[in-house]
């Protein structure tokens, strides 16, 4: 008996496809067009694709497509996530095409700069680690967990030594001299040999911190200490400190002020008696009249901050090149965390007094005003960023309620 020609033509389509299901043919990495059994379902984003090889949107034949792109998988489970990792569909709003990319597109770009060298020769960040001239780089001693930084001048050199000897070798130091006396220092502190010395006459710390401290510099430090030169440290231990900071998940913050010893300018860095870390002051008149704005809580001063990596690589970009003082730079810190109330903080059970030495102010030029044009080129700089702060807040807020109806298009080519 003859067998129907379109029956028997089905039959052998049917068989042919789920051998060639069972036994695909790998291809290396094809570039398939976005016509080719679009991808859909999800959102516009990565999860969203994800999502899409479960979707009842999805189209099947992309699904039966994935064998022949990449490796079997022995699970539908398998091949459904290796469809959304090959094909993927980006949303763009008003769009009415959807764009395709590889798995390939996925990949984290080269750093800038880095485009013409093979991916894994490139190494985007450093350290201030010290290392032998001889012997195998790898038995050199492996790059400490912390960095302590100190804007110095020789005079300050006694108390210097004294905050220094406060951490333990898991600190790299290095000091910014603004007095251009650096060898002296070898002399007489055996550590100095250690250190890293920068020398640039009459400069600032945030001069220092913006051009010597940047964040593929600091990468390899879980912490950062920004810290003067005028603080006695007689009661403060660094390892403590850190084991405070992470006890207490601080991203940015300060060892309490012994009042008693040395200065305050702000209630709020105040030590507390029989704390171990507070996030904000009581309140009052003054400075704080409002327990929930800076520098009432989520506030930490520009005199001994420490920063954890990712804190500092927001901070950074937020130091100005002009403005070397620093001055508003901590009103702002809490930009630079998620949650300044919770992630910001003074450590009391660890503290300092801020002698408060004009060291800074000597540095100005007698013959023009001294001291005294110093700390008025600071409270100038001071009201700059605050004006710098103010526009750009203003400008962002309003990019961001700029309907996307009101941007115009492109114009179309005739």
């Amino acid at each position: 008996m003859r067998l129907n020609p379109i029956l028997t033509a089905l039959c052998g389509a049917a068989f042919g496809f789920f051998i060639g299901v069972s036994f695909p043919l790998q291809v290396g990495r094809p570039q398939l067009p976005c016509y080719v059994f679009p991808w859909r379902g999800g959102g516009g984003d990565g999860a969203g694709a994800g999502a899409a090889a479960n979707s009842t949107t999805t189209n099947i034949l992309g699904r039966f497509w994935v064998p022949f792109v990449v490796s079997s998988s022995s699970s539908s489970n398998n091949i459904n996530t290796a469809a959304a990792s090959v094909l993927q569909v980006q949303q763009q709003p008003n769009a009415t095409t959807s764009s395709c990319s590889s798995a390939a597109g996925n990949s984290k770009p080269p750093p800038a700069g880095a485009e013409r060298l093979p991916p894994k020769i490139v190494v985007s960040e450093t350290d201030l680690h010290m290392r032998r001239l001889w012997g195998d780089p790898r038995q050199d001693t492996p790059v400490r967990k912390y960095l302590l930084t100190m804007t110095v001048g020789f005079s300050e050199r006694a108390n210097v030594n004294a905050t220094v000897h406060k951490f333990s070798d898991d600190f790299d130091v290095m000091l910014f001299h603004y007095d251009g006396r650096t060898t002296e220092w070898d002399d007489e502190f055996p550590w100095s040999k250690q250190a890293i010395h920068v020398s640039a006459r009459k400069q600032a710390k945030w001069w220092y911190a913006k051009r010597f401290l940047h964040p593929s510099v600091v990468a390899p430090y879980d912490y950062l200490f920004l810290w003067d030169e005028d603080l006695a440290a007689d009661f403060f231990d660094a390892d403590e400190y850190v084991r405070l900071v992470a006890k207490h998940g601080l991203r940015i913050s300060q060892p309490g002020l012994d009042i008693t010893r040395g200065k305050k300018t702000y209630d709020v860095t105040t030590r507390r008696n029989g704390s171990e870390v507070h996030r904000n002051t009581v309140g009052g008149p003054g400075n704080c009249s409002d327990v929930h704005q800076r520098p009432c809580s989520g506030f930490v001063e520009v005199m001994a901050p420490v920063f954890s990596r990712d804190a500092w690589a927001c901070a950074w970009h937020m130091i100005q090149n002009d403005l070397i003082h620093g001055w508003g730079l901590d009103l702002n810190f809490w930009r630079c965390v998620d949650d300044p109330e919770q992630q910001m903080g003074v450590v009391d059970a660890q503290y300092v007094a801020h002698r408060a030495v004009p060291t800074l102010g000597r540095q100005g030029n007698p013959e023009t005003g001294g001291g005294g044009k110093v700390r008025a080129r600071a409270w100038r700089e001071f009201a700059d960023f605050k004006a710098r702060i103010r526009n750009a807040d203003r400008d962002a807020a309003a990019a961001a309620a700029a309907p996307l109806a009101t941007q115009q298009p492109p114009p179309r080519s005739k």
